[in-house]
């Protein structure tokens, strides 16, 4: 799959492929990351999201293809020769160094004048918000700040390019939901492009410009938060993207037909007799009473302040349908309802009958 930016891309991949062994790792990827762009690789384990990540950082030898940096190829140059910083999940952090001296470091390692260092090191606490911290060892800092610390000394050398893997994995959720803001935040204002490698779609839609979604080694699609979402183009990303009800079926002539519940009206381009799957969002779907287009018996309702999911199950379906309401009462369990749906924001894509995205 080929995706290219509208403008010249500061990264450039073209046909990269890499196995280990017998395994296709990395299959035919092509695509092209602009300069400032925070771009994410998102997709479950064993995607081939880190290879790539790898491979850009000089630390994997693709099979074939190419990686070109402002148009250098990068294919055939280690490591340490790339201007690309990498910041692994780990953070590694020197205990024995405060937070200014691991700041520093690579820097120094470079020969920078002292005064361009203190410099530099000062500009990066300041971005980081942790001046007052300079003299602390990373043993006294909470997770957050050594995250911050760690993306501060990946920073300060000012690399074309900045490669993020799983950084936030380490974190609580509520460290890791202020952490997604600050990322924003400071690649905003340090003007560079970071590349991150993830499995959490919210990690990925809260702060990415655009997403590659992949799986066993190839990309399923690439788009900003809202197309992945709303626009899923198959059912793969359907289901890895957010919750999502799949009702598969045929194509027929304006909509979806389903022995087990008929007719189902949708707008696609597919061919009549194709097998496809009708992609509904949660929060499309609505309760009608006792009639509507689908109707089932409601088995579970969870009030999550403001609003309520409704779970229904409907016969002949392996799972219920999800609806979201407004907002604390709408339904009792065991109550027979009808639901209706959106039909413009209604999704239909192809059917490969393979095994349903895992849950990440």
């Amino acid at each position: 799959m080929s995706t290219t930016t509208t403008t010249a891309p500061l990264l450039d991949i073209r046909g990269l492929s890499h196995s280990y062994g017998e395994v296709a790792a990395l299959k035919d990827i092509s695509l092209s990351i602009a300069d400032n762009e925070f771009f994410a690789l998102l997709g479950p384990s064993g995607c081939g999201k880190t290879t790539l990540l790898r491979a850009i950082a000089g630390f994997e030898t693709p099979s074939a293809g190419s990686i070109l940096l402002d148009g250098q190829d990068l294919t055939s140059l280690p490591a340490h020769r790339r201007p690309i910083n990498m910041m692994f999940q780990s953070y590694a952090l020197f205990p024995h160094m405060t937070v200014g001296q691991n700041i520093a470091y690579g820097l120094e390692a470079d020969g920078v004048e002292k005064a361009e260092i203190r410099r530099r090191v000062g500009e990066m606490l300041d971005i980081i918000g942790l001046s007052e911290f300079e003299r602390r060892r990373p043993a006294k800092l909470s997770g957050g700040q050594r995250q911050r610390v760690a993306l501060a000394r990946a920073l300060v050398k000012r690399p074309r390019l900045l490669l993020l893997d799983e950084p936030l994995s380490a974190l609580d959720r509520k460290v890791r939901a202020e952490m997604q803001l600050e990322l924003k935040r400071m690649q905003h204002e340090v003007g560079m492009t970071f590349v991150v490698v993830t499995h959490d779609q919210e990690e990925a839609m809260s702060m990415a410009d655009r997403v590659a979604v992949l799986n066993r080694g190839a990309i399923e699609q690439l788009d900003n938060p809202v197309g992945l979402y709303s626009s899923p183009s198959t059912r793969f990303v359907a289901n890895f993207i957010g919750s999502a009800n799949l009702i598969d079926g045929t194509a027929v002539a304006g909509g979806v037909t389903t022995p087990a519940i008929g007719f189902l009206p949708a707008t696609h381009n597919h061919a009549p007799g194709d097998q496809v799957t009708l992609v509904l969002r949660p929060e499309d779907v609505r309760i009608t009473g006792t009639d509507g287009a689908i109707e089932g018996t409601v088995v579970d309702t969870f009030f999550l302040g403001g609003s309520s999911t409704v779970s229904v199950a409907v016969p002949g379906l392996p799972r219920p349908i999800s609806c979201t309401v407004h907002a604390a009462h709408v339904a009792e369990r065991g109550e027979r309802v009808g639901l209706s749906y959106d039909r413009i924001r209604a999704v239909v894509v192809a059917n490969p009958g393979t095994v349903d995205a895992p849950a990440a």
